[in-house]
Order: C-alpha cells, then sequence, then structure tokens
C-alpha cells in the first residue's frame, strides 16, 4: 500500500500512527524507507509509553522517567533508517485529553524536546486548556510546532486554531464524526469531508503556508478510505490555489 500510495497517487508524505501503540523494528522503517521515492518524508507518532501512560489516571502504575528515556531511545533506534535518509519530517506529540495546562507539563514537554532531539517535534493537544497566547509564545520561543485540528465540535476537544509556532506547519483533519466519544475506534474517523468543507480551509492553509518553511497536511479520518479520499481532493483544491 505504501508504494502505490507514494508512486501512484505521488503523496509526498505520509503520517505513521501504528507506533503509537508498539515501538516498531528497524527492520520495518528499512522497509517502509526503502518503498518511498527520494523526496518522501514521514512523520511519526511518538509512542503512548511517553505522551499518554504517564498522565493516565487510569494506569495505577505509571513508566517512571528513566522509563520514558528508554522508550525515546528505542524509538530513535527505530527510526535510524528514516534520519539517515533525510526521510524524518517530525515526531508527532499527541497528548491526551488529561494532560492539562500546568507548569508541571510544561516542562514535561521541554524533557520531551530534548529527547527527540534527533528530529523537529510538533505537539496536538486534545485539552481546550492550551489554548492560550502564552501557550502559544512558549511553543515559539522553544520551536515546538503546534498542531492544528479539524474534528467534532464537542466539549472538551479543540476549537480549530490554525497557528505557526515553528518552521512547520502541521494541520490533521480528524473528521467531524459527532459521535466521537461514544463510537469504536474502527468508527470514530468515519466521516467524509464535502468540498464545501474542504474549501473553507483555504484561507487558513494559505495564510499559514506562507508562515512556514513547510506545510504539513494529514487528514486522520481514515474509515474505509476516506482520507486518502480527502487528500487527494484537497491537493486538487490548493493546487488551483497556486499552492504547492
Amino acid at each position: 500500500m505504501l508504494f502505490y500510495y507514494s508512486y501512484h497517487f505521488g503523496f509526498q508524505a505520509v503520517e505513521i500512527n501504528s507506533t503509537y501503540y508498539m515501538i516498531p523494528s528497524k527492520k520495518s522503517m528499512e522497509s517502509m524507507e526503502r518503498k518511498t521515492p527520494p523526496f518522501f518524508e514521514f512523520t511519526v507518532k511518538a509512542p503512548k509509553t511517553v505522551t499518554h501512560d504517564p498522565f493516565d489516571p487510569r494506569i495505577e502504575k505509571k513508566p517512571t522517567f528513566s522509563e520514558v528515556e528508554e522508550a525515546i531511545e528505542r524509538f530513535r533506534e527505530a527510526l535510524t533508517p528514516l534520519i539517515i535518509s533525510s526521510k524524518l519530517g517530525a515526531v508527532l506529540l499527541q497528548f491526551p485529553v488529561f494532560f492539562y495546562n500546568t507548569e508541571k507539563n510544561r516542562e514535561y514537554i521541554i524533557f520531551c524536546l530534548e529527547r527527540f532531539s534527533f528530529s523537529h517535534v510538533v505537539v496536538e493537544f486534545r485539552h481546550i486548556g492550551w489554548v492560550k497566547k502564552e501557550v502559544f509564545d512558549f511553543l515559539r520561543r522553544n520551536s515546538i510546532g503546534f498542531c492544528s485540528v479539524d474534528e467534532p465540535d464537542l466539549p472538551r476537544l479543540m476549537p480549530r486554531i490554525f497557528e505557526v509556532t515553528s518552521n512547520i506547519a502541521y494541520v490533521r483533519f480528524h473528521g467531524r464524526n459527532k459521535n466521537w466519544f461514544n463510537a469504536p475506534l474502527s468508527k470514530r474517523y468515519d466521516y467524509l469531508y464535502s468540498d464545501e468543507e474542504l474549501a473553507s480551509f483555504i484561507p487558513e492553509v494559505k495564510r499559514i503556508a506562507a508562515q512556514a518553511e513547510k506545510t504539513y497536511i494529514f487528514f486522520n479520518n481514515c474509515h474505509l478510505g476516506k482520507a486518502v479520499k480527502n487528500a487527494i481532493r484537497f491537493r486538487e483544491m490548493i493546487q488551483m490555489e497556486g499552492l504547492t
């Protein structure tokens, strides 16, 4: 599928989400690298051992700092083929809704940033408490990318805010499934954007692309191939606007 995705559709990047659940083998990353053209890039989601488990109130025995460091080092080793080939675009740290805007958690972000020094780092917040000017200033001071999202208009979820806080602009389209909190994961991202909905994002994408050296746009509405359908259509639309 990856070969087909990169060569047939001509996409320039892919976001790997499976690494959130399990750190991959170096061999699998080598295989992915070989299946893609020289210009291709990967962004890779950090393991949940790093972003979720230390903060999940449901986990009684949370990982220690040393266990988190060990996980990051194993993660870095697995990504070596992408690093060597210059195909690692960024590491995405997607923090959960129970990761609150506190001084302690901002310090944790810096802790991660220092250990992910082999890559650009982009942060996706799920708790609305992070939507503050001082947070964006904090990200800019530390050259940490902010992940803009589109997701359902539901309490607790992040609003549509397009900000650029590093040399990378990063957008994830999750879909607008109103049954977000009750649907199984396989159905949560079951959503197909209309042309009208996609067109509404073009002014913001043009604005952030003008502020960044590189802009990543990913569709996470991956149920039944809808992400690829929307990505193809959105690429056509932004190309008609003169964006490459």
